[in-house]
């Protein structure tokens, strides 16, 4: 587990591709991947750049030792009085992850409790003491994954692009 490179960028956009690609991707990503094929290279560029080099974001990937990407997890920090993808006014600093893909091949394997913990200590270490994520209502194996890691139900919901969404939650701990 390691974060992007600036210069992965057309890595970044083949595994975007590939996720968005996925029979689960509508009830996981807000874009299709029609949206993503359609993107120049600018964007996937400035878009590596964030994730690699962002001091309010990062993208972290599941890289194997064939050098073949396996997944991916983005996190995004919100600050007190920041507005959230919902609208909503922030009265909490925030770590939301974002695009979560794990190839199906690696599914169960132990690769998104990685990328969890890749997350955690690099938000842990900028003082967030807890990680937020959406997922769809019907997406039940997401549910039950993120469960297994720590996250629990807020009892937020909302509907979103991709429909019926609840948030989930879990606190980071990090090791003394």
């Amino acid at each position: 587990m390691r974060r992007v490179r600036l210069h992965e960028w057309a890595a970044v956009r083949e595994l975007r591709i590939r996720a968005t690609g996925d029979p689960d991707a509508p009830l996981a990503f807000l874009t299709s991947q029609a949206d993503e094929l359609a993107r120049d290279d600018s964007f996937w560029r400035d878009r590596t750049a964030g994730g690699a080099l962002g001091e309010n974001g990062a993208q972290f990937v599941a890289v194997t030792r064939g050098d073949r990407w396996i997944g991916t997890a983005t996190v995004l920090l919100r600050a007190v009085g920041e507005t959230d993808h919902l609208g909503r006014v922030l009265s909490y600093p925030r770590a939301d992850i974002v695009g979560v893909y794990i190839d199906p091949a690696h599914r169960g394997q132990g690769v998104l409790s990685d990328l969890v913990d890749a997350v955690s200590v690099w938000v842990g270490a900028r003082g967030h003491k807890a990680l937020t994520l959406d997922v769809h209502r019907d997406n039940v194996r997401a549910q039950r994954a993120y469960a297994r890691l720590g996250f629990a139900r807020t009892g937020v919901g909302f509907v979103s692009a991709i429909g019926p969404e609840i948030e989930m939650q879990r606190a980071i701990e990090l090791p003394l």
